[in-house]
């Protein structure tokens, strides 16, 4: 995750710790990384984030280690074909490009801790003469890629996801939520179940009465909801608040039975529409036949992981970022 490399750098900072910064810059067919991928090398061989494994990044690592020793970044170019691939398996036929940065630790602790941290949209890129910089005004429109830069991109805070419940299926999702770059929240109304025993320190826990969690704004940032309470009267009362907020896409767990019965009793009352009810996924998740907890939980973030790049892509069609994404520099 490319967090986890803005952490390295600022630890490697706060150590003086010479490390080269990899960065695909450039994507043409099919390639094992996506534009945006970084890894960082280190001397002794250590590599922090990933540019597609195999062949490719060892390439990548030897020509890091050699610009550690130099001092003189570089840019690549790579052909991943027959000849490149064979004896690893990688024969993507496709095409990067990006630059390898050494040193990159001396921009300073700070730079890197609030790359971080994404607490608000902040642009950086690499220009021409490898020198890093940043852009204060913020997220970028897509099309407007300045060409005296090497790399840009719109480091921005992670989506939200709001979970209703705090049971065996939010136990199992909010964790996986967070190792796939969401902000994650947990609403129940038990103490005993919204706690830290069963979620990771780094999900915010809300326990208190539903009329007043559901009062709760929408944070400032795309956000995605899922209802799992614990059974269909509290899942219709959260359903009935949250329907009516600006969630990208909203699940809820349960049968096709249960939405049947749920979402006619809205129209019947006049609670929602059919059309605000379509957006509705309930049964939450993709059909993979899950049957245990952890297997569910891996059903509903694919669907949210899906839905979540079609939000993006509604975006660059808008022309503006509202999530994490660099910006395209052709090969």
């Amino acid at each position: 995750m490319t967090t986890s490399v803005y952490q390295a750098l600022a630890e490697a900072a706060r150590h003086g710790e010479p490390v080269a910064l990899g960065i695909i810059s450039g994507v043409k067919g099919s390639s094992p990384q996506k534009l945006g991928a970084k890894a960082l090398f280190y001397s002794d061989g250590r590599i922090q984030g990933t540019l597609g494994g195999g062949c490719l990044e060892a390439e990548i690592q030897q020509r890091a280690v050699q610009s550690l020793r130099t001092g003189q970044a570089a840019s690549f170019d790579l052909l991943l074909d027959h000849d490149f691939g064979w004896d690893d398996g990688l024969i993507c036929g496709g095409k990067v490009c990006g630059c390898i940065l050494p040193n990159v630790q001396r921009v300073g602790e700070d730079f890197w801790t609030v790359l971080a941290a994404r607490k608000k949209a902040l642009t950086w890129g690499v220009e021409g003469d490898y020198s890093i910089t940043t852009i204060p005004a913020g997220p970028v429109p897509f099309s407007s890629a300045n060409p005296t830069f090497l790399y840009l991109e719109t480091v921005t805070p992670p989506c939200a996801m709001w979970i209703a419940g705090a049971g065996h299926i939010a136990q199992a999702v909010a964790p996986l939520a967070l190792q796939l770059d969401f902000a994650v929240t947990v609403f129940d109304d038990r103490p005993a179940l919204a706690n830290h025993h069963y979620f990771p320190r780094e999900v915010e826990l809300r326990a208190d009465l539903w009329e007043k969690l559901l009062a709760a704004p929408l944070p400032d940032v795309p956000s995605f909801g899922l209802i799992v309470t614990r059974g269909h009267r509290h899942d219709a009362l959260v359903l009935k608040d949250w329907i009516k907020k600006p969630f990208r896409f909203l699940g809820m767990i349960g049968s096709a039975r249960k939405a049947r019965t749920i979402f006619e009793h809205f129209i019947d009352e006049k609670i929602a529409n059919a059309d605000a009810l379509r957006r509705v996924a309930c049964p939450v998740g993709i059909k993979i036949r899950s049957q245990s907890v952890p297997e569910i939980a891996v059903s509903i973030m694919a669907q949210f992981i899906d839905k979540r790049a079609e939000s993006l892509q509604y975006a660059k069609s808008r022309n503006t970022f509202d999530c994490h994404e660099p910006v395209l520099h052709q090969c």
